[in-house]
């Protein structure tokens, strides 16, 4: 029989309120805030200081942390935050805390929410994220005062956590000292190599250059012709009163003029030539040479050629000068023109100057690019030219790094280097040869836009410090960085209220509102990281045991982006000046081949992705204590991933106890289709797992997913989508309970075997009828009528109905309608002389009565059909009552038929 989380009469191990509800409404009504465009910068700004990849919403951590850590009303503290910080009324019973802990259910799942916005400390807990990453997870748990520990295999991942975790205990205005020290030293001579001369005034004064344009040459393989690798010859969308134009380039006298339409035949307004802007020289992966109309590959043409030239055609500009004197058009002060001499000139100024300044190549790296999936079969760089990551930089950014690293070398302070360098290397991801401007939004995108390397036809080269405008500069993303570090002192949250109508949570209600209302609470007086630590290592190398109460983290799942590979980017330049302070900064790359994640490059797919998660949860168990909690978020797209993630985690020795969604596609999941979920997972150390068959698990998995929607559907606001994921992880605990002795037909079944039957369950529902409800009967001891009514509550089945189908009778005492018994028999048997139709339950007991009396069946099984359901009934009927016969029967004779 299929129990409540929490109620086995076996085990005495305290739940948590995560394994008894979740509140998901409220959780992604604020997440889908949080995670919307650029708004993770000002919700919670420590995650905005470096790049990492596929990082969970703060919000996310923060509620699974709550949900998953109070347990204990004794060792849990709430304050008000705000300056003047008071316990909150919690304080005035601990009554009050065990109510809000107790009451948490799948009916009521935010009886704990209103402890959300609120500084929560507990005093009791040691948490551990072992595959820590952009540390999300780590920060929120260490926000409530547990000891936290992290750990990660990749070097970079681990600088951007540990810099995180010391943010809560540095000085901004130290940073900020720091900052101005390197702008008084260094910034005004990185500066002057991006300069022009004004548009406006160029005898005058100069105005900023925010962005170069640059455009890849190859030779035509026909005549001769060199050729500009144009995709088409847009440079930016015109601004302020010319922001229904765009900004193109005359191929003919390499002017920047505006087009009315960059679709459709253009005039140039400085030469007169007509042509198309829309139509360039690059289609997909070949260019077309526009002189003889050769159409050709373009790494093949760059590996033939020996590479590519590089032509400076374009920039954008701002003069703040003439932009303080207002008086000229904003589109007079910044735009983008062409390429003048003095531009080309003061390129070569800087080109001179790296090339003449061997002193400041030790801060460039020289590693060549390691060969890898990302690198030399998705997009493969080397076909494109580039062999070591100076590749992807020019001369004049290698120039300004060069000068600017030497600069933070000499700061003495340990932490404020670090943190300068951890800028330096997250303003990477805009400033290299490898980014490319985006004409729509006139900026230059990110490096990392599509998670892979993609080298540009067109690159665009930045202003490494920065101007008065510019995207990704230095200087803008020192800011983002202060605003981290500010933030990790004094953290705020945000959470909504609702409005006291239908249609909306109960909690937290503002009757004031008409509509939900986006609150941020004052300051926390609890700062990030304090009682935590990291470390670089495997996750299978923790080798501690029976440490950890939780486990809270989001380990990789099998398609997951190759972080190990693409991360080499930030490492190498990380490396410049971390080599000499930390080992794991010692090597080339990063650890690829350890890295638990499907790689194609390494060979390494389903299977060893299995294995090597298995490994993981394995190391995790053991790290836990034996009533410790795991809760992972993961990232699901169909019936196989869950399988897998199920196989590994009982392989592991660890049961679900629930699941809950973050995001899902409602309709695909009830279609069938394919659907990607974010979800969050909570699963405990096994106990001792007991031998069941499918028959009973089966029924089993249908009463609790039953049972769990309706209590979903008739108590709260929740779509199908959602509905369904919950339902999922309860029936995964039926599972999980017994995984590895669950027997169907003598096979023992695997996790994907059983997820394949729940995910059926789940999307088309089934039915608990009489023939189940006999069958749980016969597997309850000494079964009364009590029993019997338990059992149809909720299902399509009635006492009245299996009365009548005389599965039993109360005349001398509660008794089953077995096959020996007389009445039963009896009963059947007039069924059959009138020819009625018969249940597959009639038909087996029948064959099991003539068998039992030595009664030929031929004459039966040769008028019935022998369906599968009725194979399975007599498997179930052996399972319930170990009457092999039943089995006997199936085997010897009706498969013999």
């Amino acid at each position: 029989m299929s129990q409540e989380i929490g109620q086995s009469e076996e085990s005495e191990r305290t739940t948590a309120p995560i394994e008894n509800g979740f509140p998901i409404r409220q959780l992604n009504d604020i997440a889908e805030k949080e995670g919307y465009g650029g708004a993770r910068q000002w919700y919670r700004p420590i995650y905005t200081m470096h790049k990492w990849w596929a990082r969970r919403l703060g919000s996310t951590f923060r509620a699974v942390s709550l949900y998953s850590l109070l347990d204990d009303p004794d060792s849990i503290d709430v304050y008000e935050p705000g300056a003047d910080q008071q316990l909150s009324s919690f304080e005035g019973g601990r009554n009050d805390l065990e109510r809000l802990i107790s009451s948490v259910s799948i009916e009521k799942p935010d009886a704990l929410w209103e402890l959300y916005p609120k500084d929560v400390r507990i005093s009791d807990k040691k948490i551990l994220d072992p595959f820590m990453g952009g540390g999300t997870s780590l920060v929120e748990a260490s926000r409530f005062g547990a000891e936290c520990h992290g750990r990660d295999l990749n070097p970079v991942a681990w600088f951007v956590t540990k810099k995180e975790i010391d943010a809560g205990s540095t000085d901004p205005e130290k940073l900020e000292a720091a900052y101005d020290k390197i702008e008084a030293s260094v910034a005004d001579e990185l500066k002057q190599y991006y300069k022009t001369p004004c548009p406006n005034h160029p005898e005058e004064h100069d105005a900023d250059v925010m962005n170069s344009f640059w455009v890849k040459q190859l030779g035509c393989v026909s005549c001769g012709e060199t050729v500009s690798l144009f995709g088409d010859y847009r440079v930016g969308k015109g601004r302020y009163e010319n922001d229904d134009k765009y900004s193109v380039f005359c191929p003919s006298c390499e002017s920047v003029v505006y087009a009315d339409d960059w679709q459709s035949d253009t005039t140039c307004s400085e030469c007169g030539h007509e042509w198309v802007p829309q139509e360039g020289t690059v289609s997909g992966s070949s260019y077309t040479c526009h002189k003889c109309g050769q159409k050709y590959g373009i790494t093949d043409a760059i590996q033939e050629q020996g590479g590519y030239d590089l032509k400076y055609f374009a920039i954008e500009y701002h003069c703040p000068i003439c932009d303080d004197r207002r008086d000229y058009d904003k589109s007079d002060t910044k735009g983008y023109r062409g390429v003048r001499e003095e531009d080309i000139k003061l390129y070569e100024k800087a080109e001179s100057r790296w090339e003449n300044s061997p002193d400041l190549h030790d801060y460039v790296p020289d590693e060549p690019i390691p060969e890898g999936h990302m690198t030399s079969d998705r997009n493969p760089l080397f076909d494109h030219g580039y062999e070591h990551w100076e590749d992807m930089f020019s001369d004049r950014q290698l120039l300004c790094f060069g000068l600017f690293l030497k600069e933070v070398e000499e700061i003495t302070d340990k932490n404020i280097r670090e943190f300068l360098l951890l800028t330096f290397t997250d303003s990477l991801c805009r400033n290299s040869m490898m980014c490319a401007y985006s004409e729509t939004a006139n900026q230059i995108n990110h490096l990392f836009k599509t998670n892979a390397f993609d080298p540009p036809t067109q690159p665009t080269e930045s202003n490494f410090w920065g101007a008065d405008y510019g995207t990704g500069t230095f200087q803008s993303t020192w800011d983002k960085t202060i605003r981290g570090v500010k933030w990790a002192n004094a953290p705020t949250d945000r959470y909504i209220e609702y409005p006291q109508r239908d249609g909306f949570p109960d909690i937290p209600v503002n009757r004031d509102l008409d509509e939900p209302d986006t609150v941020e609470t004052s300051p926390f007086a609890q700062p990030i990281g304090q009682n935590t630590t990291v470390e670089q290592g495997d996750v299978r190398g923790i080798g501690v045991e029976n440490e950890y109460d939780a486990v809270i983290t989001d380990p990789p799942y099998y398609d997951n982006i190759l972080y190990s590979e693409i991360s080499d980017f930030f490492y190498v330049w990380q490396k410049v000046l971390l080599e000499e302070e930390y080992e794991c900064f010692e090597g080339e790359r990063t650890p690829h081949e350890d890295s638990i994640v499907a790689n194609p490059f390494l060979e390494k797919g389903e299977e060893e992705f299995e294995q090597e998660l298995g490994e993981a949860f394995s190391s995790i168990q053991q790290a836990l204590k034996q009533d410790g909690l795991l809760a992972f978020t993961y990232h699901h797209s169909d019936s196989e991933s869950w399988g897998e993630l199920l196989q590994s985690l009982c392989e592991a020795e660890f049961e679900v106890t629930a699941t809950y969604p973050i995001t899902a596609d409602v309709s695909k999941f009830i279609e069938g289709e394919a659907v990607e979920f974010d979800i969050v997972i909570i699963a405990r150390p096994a106990t001792e797992r007991k031998p069941i068959s499918w028959n009973s698990l089966r029924r089993n998995i249908y009463r609790t997913a039953q049972k769990t929607r309706q209590r979903l559907e008739e108590n709260r606001d929740l779509s199908r989508g959602d509905v369904g994921v919950v339902e999922m992880g309860r029936c995964f605990h039926e599972y999980s309970k017994h995984h590895g002795k669950v027997e169907r037909a003598g096979e023992t079944m695997t996790a994907k075997e059983v997820v394949d039957e729940i995910y059926g369950v789940i999307q088309h529902g089934s039915d608990i009828g009489e023939i189940d409800v006999f069958l749980d009967l016969l597997e309850t001891p000494s079964a009364s009528y009590d029993d019997l009514n338990k059992l149809c509550r909720g299902t399509n089945a009635t006492p009245e109905r299996i009365e009548d189908m005389r599965l039993y009778r109360m005349d001398d005492g509660f008794k089953l309608g077995t096959w020996d018994d007389e009445k039963r028999i009896v009963y059947i048997q007039s069924r059959v002389d009138s020819d009625e139709e018969l249940t597959d339950l009639d038909k087996a007991q029948f064959l099991r009565y003539r068998w039992e009396h030595g009664k030929s069946v031929s004459e039966y099984l040769g008028k019935w059909e022998i369906t599968d359901d009725l194979r399975e009934l007599c498997e179930g009927l052996a399972d319930a009552t170990g009457d092999d016969t039943y089995r006997n029967i199936l085997e010897s004779r009706l498969s013999d038929f």
